[in-house]
């Protein structure tokens, strides 16, 4: 079962920036990295007018669009899945997956604590936090990192779910 480690914190605190130099890092040392990013007001990468937004519009509950290197599916799902459904269902060719968005989950966390975006935490190790990145001193009772430093956070990840 490909391992899955989240990212959270409040809006603001640098998390897409972590992730992405996380993914960065995870890609030099040869590992296959997906995402799950949750939106609570939702999305659409369909355009009114398109192929695709006539075939949904028409009733298909699941609509591929396919080009040579790039599959994306839409799907009516009737309720928001879990990251474990949505990697159950959509993920099977990486080794590790960073979810970002989805704040009350059961898998390890790390929280990103900025200083102006408030100094309280929204996990706990009860939650299954296993670090904190951070700009400011923080007692969570989990290892801390500095906010920049990436590559400290992905070696404790390889370590705790890659090795």
């Amino acid at each position: 079962m490909i391992p899955i480690v989240s990212i959270v914190g409040r809006s603001g605190s640098g998390k897409t920036t972590l992730i992405e130099k996380m993914i960065g890092l995870l890609r030099e040392k040869g590992y296959r990295v997906a995402t799950i990013k949750h939106n609570i007001h939702g999305f659409d990468i369909d355009h009114e007018g398109k192929d695709s937004w006539r075939h949904r519009r028409a009733g298909a509950c699941v609509t591929v669009l396919a080009s040579p290197g790039t599959v994306a599916v839409m799907e009516d799902t009737g309720k928001d899945l879990s990251i474990g459904e949505i990697r159950d269902r959509y993920i099977h060719n990486a080794d590790i997956i960073l979810s970002e968005g989805f704040k009350g989950n059961p898998y390890p966390k790390v929280e990103v604590l900025r200083g102006p975006t408030g100094y309280e935490l929204i996990s706990s190790s009860d939650d299954n936090l296993i670090a904190v990145a951070s700009d400011v001193p923080v007692d969570a009772g989990v290892e801390r990192f500095d906010i920049d430093d990436a590559a400290a956070i992905v070696d404790l990840i390889e370590e705790l779910f890659l090795s």
